[in-house]
């Protein structure tokens, strides 16, 4: 017979053994093997009765034959043939017995005298209890190796007699097991009792012992066959049960419907006031049952068995009359006895649990009345706060809004239900309120965003918006910040105007060396040209012009940190930015104050407001400076930094790449009060009048505008660190515009075309109209727009104007060009400014045919300019 669940190997130590027995017959299958039984196990629950697996002793005797003829025989005399011996001609008989796990069947072969003996022992170690034999005629008394360790025997099979086996039991079991066993010789067939026995070592384990008496040919009894179960853990946890039932005031007792008592606890009695007792009259318990509240004992048992309803009641207690409530739970069983169903459960105090429902429920109704008042306040708040409430649906559109539209924006709410929050807002802000919408459907707590909103009469306001997730969509407050965000422009503003005057005194000192340069170049080429000493002018002409860009660009510089404007992110070189602000840090540090700077050679670019950046470095430069008034370094450096998720988490920030600028001193330093408010608005550290307290603030609302952080490392004493985070940004660097061509372009002959020149400055006139005969054109001269434009209408038709933007009398360049095109059409203008802020020159500044140039400006750019207009 194949036998294919069982792949049996060879080992010179155990003999034929199962290498893979399956999770169901594995760990015991081997205990067979090794001992020597003739076993099968067979799968029971197919009517082909699969071979799971066999010992070779089965084999060997010829168990595979008999196997043959009992499913040859049929499933149904397979379960006939259980708990007896299957017979066959020609084969030796089988023994079959159920199983460890449902379905298995077990095979077994005679052995001669005692094989009723040996099955029985191999069915009880299946159970992993202590197998043991007591041989009657000899009092010798055996077992395996667990009954051998749990009586002190050297080894398996070691003996005991009776007066040994009995002194291994607790003195206060040891009479009931005799009596026990008594039973058993005088024709009891079975023994089942849980006794204490007594260890080697002096411990005590709890053991069930279950027995039976196997009688000889004569009918006499012959042996006891056994096991013995350790059932100290159990009984471990039915003391710790019952401890916990009395501690926890929880009374057991069962109940067949229809009897006149209950078995209960002593903790069931003590509930109800009464002394402990094994049992109960049910009269007496339903007498202190409150009227009215059901009793913990059912009339009628249900259908079939199943958890009990679960009841409360209230009695009145036997010993002092207390009124308390009881809880009863449980189940019905089917008695094992007399079938019929029993009520098992229990009973315990709910007393506290009922007043606090009480007290609940009385709270209940004031919280539905606060309730209902807070309800009316938040319908008053909804129509007469200012502030602006959106109710919307996952989509972002009104499902309800307040009447404060009406007044905010001049839009009435009943008109917004079903209207896109997004076409009510600017369309350069869509993408913010979309962004705020996604991390709300993704689950954002708490989005704020700010707004610009369209206004009926098609102006826009600022609204900073809180908004929530709710079921249906998202709940937002949106309060007007117009006003806000006005005056801390002008916060901003004036903050920059601080920083100007403190650079005014180290600027004053410059300009009066640039201007000595230039004077004293100016006199020398006076003498040189009255002595006739050509040869020397060139140099002293460069030395001038040297001064005159220099100055130029501390003005250009100074202007363009000077000037209003809103943001205006672009991706910006941080180290070509701070390389044009060193010669005006250098002007405001001092001659007691080193500059060093480290730059990292391959520095990313950053998206972020350029001016903001130079107006952040500049405050962090003229801190330091205050902080060192005795002298020291002041270090400027840039790096590259990629913050993982622990770095950008401990900097509140994503984790991504960032451009790092730092801007360190030697100075004082600040200790950790200080550090923790050095970010607030207006708080400062210098003497009164000595600073708004306004810089660090701005510097922190930039770079968390910017998508960026700001941290600070200070030590009293040492010095101060500030590191500016800017995220990267991946596009291609800014080209620096093409340096402009020194040297005027060579005079040609003839005129080139007219041009009007208008200048309130008499000097700049006479050098530019030099300048303009030397290139060939014609110039008419005025001081002033009304001036101009009366010469233009006089003279007739010329081919360019140029004009200065701040002239006086009322009418600046630009109007003046206006009023010029109207006379005109299609004239072609060149203005000259001297400000940083283009926007006095209109919305529409970069129209066809006109361009602006900056004073100063070098006479060959002025040209350049003027040919490129007039080709």
């Amino acid at each position: 017979m194949e036998n294919t669940a069982l792949p049996f190997t060879t080992d010179p130590a155990t003999g034929p053994l199962a290498a893979s027995l399956g999770d169901r017959i594995g760990p015991w299958m081997a205990a067979f093997e090794a001992a020597g039984v003739a076993l099968a196990v067979l799968d029971g629950a197919k009517p082909e009765l699969p071979l799971l697996g066999c010992t070779a002793a089965f084999t060997a005797r010829g168990g595979p034959g008999a196997l043959e003829r009992l499913r040859q025989a049929g499933p149904a005399a397979a379960r006939e043939a259980q708990g007896r011996a299957f017979r066959a001609a020609d084969t030796p008989p089988l023994f079959l017995a159920p199983g460890p796990s449902e379905g298995l069947l077990l095979c077994t072969l005679p052995e001669g005298e005692g094989q009723e003996d040996r099955r029985l022992r191999a069915q009880l170690a299946l159970s992993g209890s202590a197998a043991w034999e007591w041989e009657i005629a000899t009092g010798r008394i055996a077992g395996d190796t667990q009954f051998a360790a749990w009586h002190g025997l050297p080894l398996a099979g070691a003996a005991l007699d009776p007066s040994g086996f009995f002194a291994c039991i607790h003195p206060q079991d040891r009479m009931r097991i005799r009596l026990g066993v008594g039973g058993l010789l005088r024709g009891a067939e079975l023994f089942s009792k849980e006794y204490r026995l007594l260890g080697p070592d002096g411990t005590v384990r709890w053991v069930q012992a279950r027995t039976r008496c196997w009688p000889d040919a004569q009918g006499q009894p012959a042996r006891l066959i056994g096991t013995l179960t350790d059932i100290t853990e159990q009984k471990r946890t039915e003391e710790r049960l019952r401890i916990a039932q009395s501690a926890g005031g929880i009374g057991t007792f069962e109940h067949v419907p229809g009897f006149g008592t209950a078995a209960v606890s002593g903790t069931f009695c003590a509930l109800l006031g009464l002394r402990p007792v094994a049992n109960l009259p049910v009269p007496l318990v339903n007498s202190l049952v409150a009227e009215g509240d059901p009793s913990p004992f059912d009339r009628a048992p249900p259908a079939a068995p199943g958890p009990a309803e679960t009841r409360a009641f209230r009695i009145r207690r036997a010993d002092d009359g207390t009124p308390r409530w009881l809880m009863r739970r449980g189940e019905y069983l089917r008695d094992a006895d007399t079938s019929e169903l029993r009520f098992s459960g229990v009973l315990y105090d709910v007393t506290a649990t009922q007043e606090a429902e009480a007290r609940l429920r009385t709270l209940n109704e004031a919280l539905e009345s606060r309730v209902a008042e807070r309800t009316r306040e938040l319908d008053r708040v909804w129509r007469v706060s200012r502030d602006l409430f959106f109710v919307g649906d996952a989509e972002g559109r009104c499902v309800s809004a307040n009447p404060a539209w009406q007044a905010a924006l001049g839009l009435p709410a009943a008109g917004l239900p079903g209207t896109p929050l997004g076409a009510l807002v600017q369309d350069e802000d869509r993408d913010m309120l979309e962004a705020a919408l996604a991390q709300l459907r993704h689950g954002g707590a708490d989005v704020a965003v700010e707004l610009r909103m369209r206004h009926a009469d098609g102006t826009s306001r600022a609204f900073s918006w809180a908004c929530i997730p709710d079921e249906a969509g998202f709940v937002a407050a949106g309060r007007d910040v117009t006003r806000r965000n006005e005056l801390e422009e002008r916060l901003r503003q004036s903050q920059k105007m601080e920083a100007v005057g403190q650079l005014t005194g180290g600027l004053a000192h410059d300009f009066n060396n640039l201007l000595a340069g230039i004077g004293g170049s100016l006199e020398l080429m006076q003498l040189r040209l009255a002595g006739g000493q050509v040869a020397a002018l060139p140099r002293h002409v460069e030395l001038a012009q040297g001064a005159v860009q220099r100055a130029a660009a501390l003005t250009h510089r100074l202007l363009a940190f000077a000037r209003r404007q809103t943001l205006d992110a672009q991706p910006t070189a941080v180290n070509v930015l701070v390389e044009g602000m060193l010669e005006l840090v250098q002007r405001s540090m001092g001659p007691h104050i080193r500059i060093e700077t480290r730059f990292e050679p391959a520095l990313w670019l950053t998206l972020c407001d350029q001016n903001q950046l130079e107006n952040a470095l500049l405050n962090l430069c003229l801190n330091a400076r205050d902080a060192m008034a005795g002298g020291g370094l002041l270090r400027i450096t840039t790096a590259n930094t990629a913050l993982g998720v622990a770095a950008a988490q401990a900097l509140d920030l994503p984790p991504a790449d960032y451009v790092r600028l730092t801007v360190a001193d030697t100075g004082s330093g600040m200790d950790a009060a200080t550090l923790a408010k050095v970010f607030e608005p207006f708080f400062t550290t210098k003497p009164l009048g000595g600073g708004t307290g306004l810089g660090l603030s701005m510097v922190y609302g930039f770079a968390r505008q910017s998508g960026g952080q700001v941290r600070i490392d200070s030590v009293p004493g040492e010095g101060t660190a500030v590191h500016l985070y800017l995220p990267r940004h991946g596009e291609a660097a800014p080209q620096a515009p093409p340096a402009a061509a020194a040297g005027l372009p060579p005079a040609r002959p003839g005129r080139r075309g007219t041009l009007l020149l208008v200048d309130d400055e008499p000097s700049l006139r006479a050098v530019l109209r030099e300048a303009l005969d030397y290139a060939g054109y014609t110039v008419l001269e005025a001081e002033d727009g009304a001036g101009g434009l009366a010469l233009l209408r006089s003279a007739g038709p010329v081919d360019l104007l140029l004009a200065d933007v701040g002239l006086p009398g009322g009418m600046n360049g630009r109007q003046l060009a206006d009023a010029a095109r109207q006379e005109q059409p299609g004239l072609k203008v060149l203005l000259i400014t001297g400000y940083a802020d283009a926007a006095t020159l209109g919305a529409d500044r970069a129209e066809a045919q006109m361009e602006i140039l900056a004073k100063p400006f070098r006479l060959a750019e002025f040209l350049r300019r003027v040919e490129r207009l007039l080709p």
